[in-house]
């Protein structure tokens, strides 16, 4: 894990090209405290930097930039390749390896660029990943990207600079940057609270969508044409060929094929020369990680939990029940409204750009810890999309379908029914009910639930439906002074997944839109703030091609999710510490704000603050803030996606 910084310019630059990157890559210092290394082309337009954080291979031949074994090719590179071994026998078997100076994957993947090319490396290639790498030779640049996202890549032109880097923040430190915010990805971020690729918050720069690369001659790069990046990954793609070739085994067939890959990839991504750990919040995606690893060590696995006081967010007991029963070697940390108010004024740093999802406090504050005692920790994320986890692929859904076999008048009123009780009303119904309920209604912040169904009751279509359960604001433009809201996979129907199913469709949407764009890259920045690397089993593109193999019935059950992923996890730790109901890696936000947070939220969505910077109409703002104090509403989301982005203005301004 690393992070770069690159540039291409003519030679009218005020300083040296390789002055420029290198005070570039030392914007994201974090990303890679351990080496450093800049490199200019003898054209003198083109640079690279880079930060390296040293996980495989810690002598100098894992030092970037770096070139392949006849000079051809430089690469700076971030990431991890977890066949990189299997690449290299391969290689030698077709006798085109090189004499191998060191055993780091980057030195790898560079001899496959050389010997196969560009797409069929990538293709080839297991792993997280952003790059960029320059052909000497041909003098044509690369940008390329995992393929689903793991790793961040930000590019564009500035003032005939072409720059490309890890971070947004490695832009600023350009001579001739300009941080001109994008009211229309602005928008965006009210609906989606993240910045959806290949869009960022700033105008003229983007972000390389996962699986996808682009290639720019020098030609190109001399007449500054905007690149076009393309595919050689697609999940749509993986979508149909799996539907088209179902799973045909047994049920036990299907479970025994599942833990086999998920094992094959844990293990492969325990592959490290420093201490490893792994994330463990309890639940049913990052204990069965925990304990696949536990199975490939001779000694207690790390892991590490955050909890809170508040019963309704915590999962720390949970935790450290199947830290217990697995046998790791467990560290937890309990945090207050305290902590979090603590850390709140460093989110608008860690993150380059807006980004308000509310477990981003305890994605920081659990990072900061594993990262006292490992470099490298996995996580359970891509559980939720790859095997039907979320609330909106089942009791939201199924109710939702339920109703709408009543009139709309019916819908309305009951809609408006859902509404005359505030949300911490049906938190304490449900909760004195939940004996008499079925465990698929144990649910945690019911409230929430209920006020999310009451909104969606009038709608007509699947898609309107999930649309409208993924938007925060749901007219974020009119939120926006003079924003107008871009296209995205939300809304262009020619990019849609072909499904056999609603539940199947909204799954594959989320894992192209809400899992980069919101859970990856939370995660990579909260990580990374502390030198950490995280790795993502679950995302190993092939555990998600076979997860598209199984059948829908496979996944959700009985009204439950991850059905398939919880019978595996029922072979490592008893069915017991497992039921419960879903949590998720949250806080508790709305309380909060009412709490410990009012004076700091009140003080950033000021009337007259919010008029006087002109970003945003305050009257909905304020109007949304006023029923939420009164507890008449719970607009935590929403109010979180303003907030963080006039924290994150605040800080652009410092």
């Amino acid at each position: 894990m690393c992070g770069f910084a690159g540039l291409f310019a003519n030679r009218r630059q005020l300083l040296p090209l390789d002055e420029i990157v290198e005070r570039m890559a030392e914007a994201i210092p974090h990303r890679g405290p351990d080496d450093k290394g800049v490199w200019l082309d003898d054209t003198g337009c083109l640079a690279l930097g880079h930060r390296r954080l040293s996980i495989l291979d810690l002598s100098y031949a894992g030092h970037q930039p770096m070139f392949s074994c006849h000079d051809k090719l430089v690469i700076a590179f971030n990431g991890q390749i977890y066949n990189h071994l299997a690449l290299r026998t391969r290689l030698e078997q077709q006798s085109q390896a090189p004499s191998w100076r060191g055993h780091c994957d980057t030195e790898t993947l560079l001899a496959c660029f050389h010997a196969w090319g560009v797409e069929q490396t990538l293709q080839s290639a297991t792993g997280m990943f952003a790059l960029a790498l320059w052909n000497r030779a041909d003098k044509v640049l690369t940008l390329a990207r995992d393929r689903l996202g793991e790793k961040p890549l930000y590019y564009g032109w500035q003032h005939g600079a072409f720059m490309f880097a890890s971070e947004l923040k490695a832009f600023k430190r350009h001579p001739a940057w300009d941080a001109e915010i994008d009211r229309d990805s602005l928008a965006l971020f009210l609906r989606h609270n993240c910045v959806p690729a290949p869009y960022s918050i700033y105008k003229n720069i983007a972000k390389l969508m996962p699986g996808h690369f682009l290639t720019l001659p020098l030609k190109d790069l001399e007449q500054g044409v905007a690149p076009a990046s393309r595919a050689y990954w697609s999940l749509n793609d993986v979508v149909r060929r799996g539907l088209e070739n179902p799973f045909s085994g047994t049920i036990e067939d299907a479970v025994d094929t599942l833990e086999m890959q998920l094992s094959e990839s844990v293990r492969s991504q325990m592959l490290a020369d420093v201490p490893i750990g792994a994330f463990l919040s309890g639940g049913i995606d990052s204990s069965l990680i925990a304990a696949l690893m536990q199975t490939h060590s001779n000694t207690p696995i790390k892991t590490f939990t955050i909890g809170f006081d508040e019963q309704d967010y915590n999962e720390a007991r949970h935790a450290s029940a199947v830290a217990h029963h697995i046998g790791s070697q467990h560290t937890e940390l309990y945090i207050s409204p305290r902590d979090a108010l603590n850390i709140i004024p460093s989110l608008s740093h860690i993150y380059c750009e807006p980004q308000s999802a509310n477990s981003q406090i305890p994605a920081v504050l659990v990072s900061r810890l594993a990262g006292q005692y490992v470099k490298v920790t996995l996580t359970g994320d891509g559980g939720d999309e790859l095997f039907g986890g979320y609330n909106r692929y089942l009791l939201a859904y199924q109710t939702w379908i339920r109703t709408q076999r009543l009139p709309l008048p019916l819908r309305r009123v009951l809609s408006a029914s859902l509404r005359l009780l505030p949300p911490r009303m049906w938190d304490r119904l449900f909760h004195h009910a939940q004996h008499i309920l079925p465990s698929r209604m144990h649910i945690a912040t019911p409230g929430n639930h209920a006020h999310k169904l009451a909104s969606v009751l009038a709608l007509d279509t699947g898609e309107a439906f999930y649309k409208h359960l993924v938007s925060h604001w749901p007219a974020p433009a009119s939120i926006v002074k003079g924003a107008t809201e871009p296209p995205t996979l939300l809304t262009d129907r020619s990019r849609w997944p072909e499904t056999d199913s609603m539940e199947h469709w909204m799954m594959a949407m989320d894992a192209q839109t809400y899992l980069p764009d919101e859970v990856l890259a939370k995660v990579d920045r909260a990580a990374m703030a502390s030198s950490l690397e995280t790795r993502v089993p679950m995302l190993n593109h092939h555990v998600v091609e076979l997860a598209w193999r199984m059948p829908l019935d496979y996944k959700i059950r009985n009204g439950e999710g991850k059905w398939l992923l919880r019978e595996v996890l029922h072979r490592h730790v008893p069915k017991g510490l497992m039921e419960r109901p879903k949590m998720g890696f949250g806080i508790p936000l709305g309380d909060w704000l009412r709490g410990p947070l009012r004076d700091w939220a009140e003080d950033l969505i000021d009337e007259g603050r919010l008029n006087s910077e002109g970003y945003f109409h305050p009257k909905p703002i304020r109007a949304l803030w006023s029923e939420h104090l009164k507890g008449k509403s719970n607009g935590q989301y929403a109010l979180w996606d303003v907030l963080m982005f006039q924290a994150w203005l605040a800080n652009e301004k410092a």
